[in-house]
């Protein structure tokens, strides 16, 4: 069942003990977390498994796993308590979700290239962020990072790491919500093998980015 004023609800009474998100207002809860999550559903193919890589309170994966009940989602984060959130909402309303609680370098070591998509949102900076999401995505699937308006410096940093990484940018796409907000889809899509030693440790990561 659709219904996502449940749970923007949902969201904003277990945030007084969570802190799940700043975002507090229900309105604004409406429009910055579950409609921008699902500006991501025109770009997921039909039952496609779909990765969300530092999920948080579950922000893509619950809104799309409940608009999209064709697809399987896994939320990944290393935060038990997040996921306990996210796992029991989406077992309330019966939404084609399992949770998954590691880091993203760790994760990938058993999940590696099973995901016809992933995505993430606001996680870091976009070569970083390739590094992390890449190794999860199938040859032939894609990666969508979901960053704010102004991003065009931090595409053109992530070239060599996306080279590296056996990724190419397909199209990138500047959805506006309904408050007038205008996000950015940046649509990926992973034309071959990641190599076996990526992704790194983080330290590795943030010391040297790709």
């Amino acid at each position: 069942m659709k219904n996502y004023d449940a749970l923007a609800d949902r969201l904003i009474e277990a945030n007084k003990r969570l802190n799940l998100t700043a975002i507090t207002q229900k309105d604004a809860v409406m429009v910055l977390h579950i409609e921008d999550s699902l500006t991501l559903c025109d770009h997921i193919p039909q039952g496609a498994k779909v990765i969300d890589v530092g999920t948080g309170g579950g922000f893509p994966a619950l809104p799309i796993a409940m608009a999209r009940d064709d697809i399987f989602v896994t939320a990944l984060d290393s935060t038990a308590k997040k996921l306990a959130f996210v796992e029991q909402t989406a077992d309330e309303f019966s939404l084609p979700l399992k949770t998954f609680c590691a880091r993203a370098e760790e994760a990938a070591e058993q999940l590696r290239e099973t995901f016809d998509v992933a995505v993430s949102r606001g996680v870091t900076a976009l070569p970083a962020l390739c590094e992390l999401c890449l190794p999860f995505v199938k040859i032939g699937g894609r990666f969508i990072a979901m960053k704010a308006k102004d991003c065009e410096a931090e595409i053109s940093s992530a070239k060599n790491a996306l080279s590296v990484l056996g990724g190419e940018i397909k199209e990138v796409l500047c959805p506006t919500l309904s408050d007038g907000t205008v996000h950015t889809l940046i649509i990926i899509e992973k034309i071959s093998a990641t190599p076996l030693k990526y992704p790194r440790r983080w330290s590795e990561i943030k010391k040297k980015p790709l």
